[in-house]
């Protein structure tokens, strides 16, 4: 039997604390929420190892959790604040949003898949300051707009422009824009009507649903 409190601290020792994160707060965070929560059963056993983890099947065949250190490296970028309002556009089974929920005031999940949302609602049923929505993820939530902070749980094949107006003036976004091999972890802050960017680190990750760059017409 596997057991998990250990491997959750090999992994917080062995993936996140030698790779630049130095948030104290996202590593207390990553040692206290259960991964292995957020997995399929039968996929238990790998909730620690540096993987993109597979999550369902159907139309949630292409969703995965992202890899613990490339979450914890776009939290460590994230300048968090423990009253920030947090929107996580594509929360699956929801443990990124488990994992923010530790650390800051509120949380939005937004899922679109009708099954990984029951899952979210039924893993973060205790957590009082987050909330779990279904729509198109690339519509947003801006119903609790605007928020302090976007995570994108996954990449973007496209900037995501059209979330600038869900964010507060001085608002961050966070996201894997563009695909292997020329991905990067980029953050946005939104000044005004603009919204720059620009790469923090290197990774990679599944391409969330609707966020795939149409292809050009051949004429």
């Amino acid at each position: 039997m596997t057991d998990y409190s250990t491997a959750r601290r090999h992994m917080v020792d062995g993936q996140v604390r030698p790779n630049d994160v130095t948030d104290l707060r996202v590593i207390s965070a990553m040692l206290e929420v259960a991964r292995e929560r957020f997995v399929p059963p039968a996929a238990a056993a790998l909730a620690y190892l540096d993987l993109d983890l597979a999550l369902g099947e159907g139309t949630a065949s292409t969703r995965r959790l992202l890899k613990p250190l490339v979450l914890a490296k776009l939290l460590n970028a994230a300048d968090l604040k423990t009253t920030d309002r947090v929107l996580v556009v594509g929360c699956a089974t929801g443990y990124a949003a488990a994992v923010l929920a530790t650390i800051v005031g509120e949380v939005v999940a937004l899922e679109q898949d009708a099954g990984l949302a029951q899952t979210a609602r039924a893993t973060l049923s205790s957590l009082p300051n987050v909330k779990v929505v279904s729509g198109p993820l690339v519509d947003g939530w801006p119903q609790a707009a605007p928020y302090d902070l976007i995570l994108l749980e996954g990449a973007t094949e496209v900037e995501p422009q059209a979330f600038r107006q869900q964010l507060k003036d001085g608002g961050r976004l966070l996201c894997v824009l563009g695909s292997p091999p020329g991905a990067s972890a980029t953050l946005y802050r939104r000044s005004g009507n603009e919204m720059g960017g620009r790469a923090v680190f290197d990774a990679a990750a599944a391409v969330l649903p609707g966020f795939e760059k149409r292809p050009e017409c051949a004429f």
